[in-house]
């Protein structure tokens, strides 16, 4: 199990943690959509953080979707994950380029841009719960924080991070989420802002070899750190032909018969994985 991520107490259920390693996920992310380095720093990261907040689901059908929407290059991006590790997700523009920001680093907030974060809750109701903020650095993490803060009243610290190789292949990412139960002391309260100030960046932790286990032991070891399980994280759309044919069979007698006429196969692409399903005539002429 290469990239998972590990669910943890402390402070006697005054404090909740996640934490997790996602190079493997976010590689396949990056040659699913051909991403540019700074546009797979920035969905990795979301990535990240959607497999540690769709763990918090309850049921093995609620999903969870987490959208960016703004006005930079990237122009956003969406990222869905469920309770079990499985996650997907795409940008809207690729294949962004941009000179490092002024600490030298992929600039992450200049390719997203001044916008909003969304998170949808489909927890099987006849509504779903849509939280909204706006975003406050654009760097993700940040973004979230705020989030949590404002939408759901959970004090919250997330990192994110992606570090990239030259060669544009990802080197380590991953990510944590640290949150604070209601009636929790303040005395908890200033030593664990204490100890994440001396954090300098997840990816440095995990550049340093350690893993999540060991990230959460630094940050909660001083806390009666318990972790509570361990699972799999992964890149995993349920796309298929069959969904595809689904979908297509919905689609009116008229513009069927159009596409027949005209004798051309169509493509039909997937958005979260970059998958293509080709349907010829004899195929279409089926759906008749």
């Amino acid at each position: 199990m290469s990239d998972y991520m590990i669910r943890a107490t402390a402070a006697n259920k005054q404090i909740r943690a996640f934490a997790a390693t996602t190079r493997e996920m976010v590689e396949y992310a990056k040659n699913a959509h051909q991403t540019s380095p700074v546009v797979t720093a920035a969905l990795g990261r979301l990535m990240t953080a959607g497999a540690m907040m769709g763990s918090m689901m309850k049921a093995p059908t609620d999903l969870l979707t987490v959208k960016i929407e703004a006005d930079g290059p990237m122009k956003g991006m969406i990222v869905t994950a469920d309770y079990a590790g499985n996650v997907k997700g795409y940008p809207f523009v690729p294949d962004v380029m941009l000179p490092p920001n002024e600490k030298g680093k992929l600039d992450v907030a200049g390719a997203v841009g001044i916008g909003v974060l969304s998170v949808i809750k489909d927890l099987g109701l006849k509504e779903p719960y849509v939280g909204q903020t706006i975003l406050i650095t654009s760097e993700i993490a940040e973004d979230l924080t705020y989030y949590y803060a404002t939408s759901e009243q959970t004090p919250s610290s997330v990192a994110l991070g992606v570090l990239m190789n030259r060669d544009n292949t990802v080197r380590q990412a991953g990510g944590m989420i640290i949150q604070l139960m209601p009636g929790t002391s303040d005395e908890i309260i200033d030593q664990l802002e204490a100890k994440i100030s001396t954090i300098s960046s997840i990816t440095s932790m995990l550049d340093q070899g350690m893993n999540p286990e060991a990230i959460l032991e630094y940050v909660l070891g001083d806390f009666g750190l318990e972790i509570l399980d361990r699972m799999p994280v992964q890149f995993h759309c349920n796309c298929s032909k069959e969904r595809v044919t689904r979908a297509i069979a919905s689609i009116s007698k008229e513009e069927l018969g159009q596409m027949i006429e005209e004798g051309k196969p169509i493509e039909v692409n997937c958005q979260f994985c970059n998958s293509h399903y080709l349907f010829d005539t004899e195929e279409l002429k089926a759906f008749l």
